[in-house]
């Protein structure tokens, strides 16, 4: 390393943290996935780590600092980490990152949108990344490599703060975790594998995969603990086939009696007639949110989430022709024969 002021040291190590302060506050989120990708070995990551070493005293710099400090939870361990990486230090430089990275979590949580979201699954990567190497280093010293499965559970975690909505990002963590196979899935903790299936198993249904989305929610709902009603509703309610407004409709699914339901479905559609006549530039559509209203009066809780999944499935299974408007949340029915008779066919076909 050539030769460093003091005074260069500080000026590299303000400026990163000017850097940061200004991508959060501006929620410039190109900017702040630079910051933070460690594995792309950028030299003014590795210039800000040869400054860390130079000029020792940043945590000060930051608690004391109006800008810096709010930050300080992910800031201080990160530059602890830079400075293990810039080292070689493999082991200690994943445990202070996978510290920076709880705490960018816990950030996430508390904005008001998700505008960060691709620095998250930037942060997702990079643990994994240092995990790796992490391990690789375990081992060669005669040591348990066990990063990778704390890495693991971490990217389980970021299923916690992801909206099914961001679909991509969602596919991106997925093939972090099951590319890294060198962990054993049934080693996590129930908690996680628990949460992991129920989320993996929605995208599914958003995917219209839907033998995998079965078995990913049989699996969520089996192992959900007994004593959480409401994860089990949750889970539930993506299983099972309920349609929107109408309470003979709901009792018949609720009964299987076909023969009910099919008289339902034709009141239904009645009741669509006459929505047609009085509005018949909106008469196709249903919002999501007006559902979750009628089912909540009908005793049955759920958000839009469960509903829009409810509602594909019965598009799936050809009950209700139809479309959703994600956007708007609304559900556009077919204009011609938005809910087809059965025909003695069953449920499920």
């Amino acid at each position: 390393m050539a030769y460093m002021s003091m005074g260069e040291a500080h000026r590299r190590i303000t400026d990163y943290l000017n850097r940061f302060s200004d991508a959060v506050s501006s929620q410039d989120v190109a900017s702040l996935k630079q910051l933070l990708s460690f594995s792309s070995n950028s030299p003014s990551l590795l210039s800000l780590a040869d400054s860390l070493n130079v000029f020792q005293d940043a945590n000060r710099l930051i608690k004391q600092s109006d800008n810096y400090s709010p930050f300080a939870d992910i800031t201080v361990p990160l530059f602890r980490s830079l400075q293990h990486y810039r080292t070689g230090n493999l082991v200690d430089a994943y445990l202070a990152f996978e510290k920076s990275a709880n705490a960018f979590i816990q950030e996430f949580r508390n904005w008001e949108s998700a505008w960060a979201l691709e620095a998250l699954y930037v942060i997702a990567y990079e643990i994994r990344v240092l995990a790796e190497r992490a391990d690789r280093e375990l081992a060669s010293n005669g040591k348990s490599p066990e990063k990778l499965k704390a890495a693991g559970s971490f990217l389980m975690k970021v299923f916690g703060v992801l909206a099914l909505g961001t679909v991509h990002l969602c596919r991106s963590v997925i093939r972090s975790i099951e590319t890294a196979r060198i962990f054993d899935f049934e080693e996590f903790p129930k908690r996680d594998k628990v949460t992991y299936m129920y989320y993996t198993g929605r995208l599914e249904v958003f995917n219209e995969n839907f033998p995998a989305a079965d078995q990913k929610l049989s699996y969520a709902l089996i192992n959900c603990n007994p004593r959480s009603e409401a994860n089990i509703r949750s889970v539930s309610a993506v299983l099972i086939v309920v349609l929107s407004q109408y309470s003979n409709i709901v009792q018949a699914l609720r009964r299987g009696d076909l023969r009910l339901l099919r008289h339902a479905l034709e009141e239904h559609e009645d009741h669509y007639i006459i929505q047609k006549q009085k509005d018949p530039s909106k008469a196709h559509q249903m919002k999501l949110d007006v559902i979750v209203k009628a089912l909540k009066w009908l005793e049955m809780d759920m958000d839009v989430d469960e509903v829009e999944c409810i509602v594909a499935i019965l598009i799936h299974k050809n009950l209700v022709k139809g479309y959703f408007a994600h956007k708007s949340k609304v559900v556009v029915l077919s204009k011609q024969d938005p809910f087809p008779k059965l025909n003695g066919k069953p449920v499920n076909s």
